[in-house]
């Protein structure tokens, strides 16, 4: 199933970013902010307890049909969690004093932004609808 795989990455992105930002936050935000302040590191740590949270929700739901009604909670909260991620390193990117991580980071966020979309107005891929019956 397409969602299946749409979840999966999503739980993917979500949880290796998260795991990093908990454990390693002072070493990232300085790196990829110029400036940072390394006591600030509390505020990555506080970004990584939703991004686990999603991705855990993400992973719980990798085996249902998602979009439309289906599981419409889920795509809700994957739809705002990626759109608003992704106008915000948009914002960050432009910046001339930004770090080509940023850049790079605005890929995935994105592509998933637009792919939950999708799903929340468009419904589930036909061939999870298919697969279902």
């Amino acid at each position: 199933m397409i969602s299946s795989l749409v979840s999966r990455a999503s739980a993917a992105l979500l949880a290796i970013g998260g795991v990093a930002l908990l454990f390693a936050a002072d070493d990232i935000l300085p790196r990829i902010i110029p400036g940072f302040p390394e006591a600030g590191a509390w505020v990555g740590q506080l970004l990584a307890a939703p991004w686990l949270g999603v991705a855990a929700l993400n992973w719980l739901n990798r085996s249902l049909v998602i979009g439309g009604i289906y599981g419409r909670p889920v795509v809700l909260a994957n739809t705002a969690l990626y759109f608003v991620s992704a106008m915000v390193l948009v914002q960050a990117a432009r910046r001339p004093d930004s770090s080509a991580v940023v850049g790079w980071l605005v890929v995935p966020f994105a592509l998933f932004a637009v792919v939950y979309a999708w799903l929340l107005f468009r419904g589930p891929f036909d061939r999870d609808l298919e697969r279902q019956r």
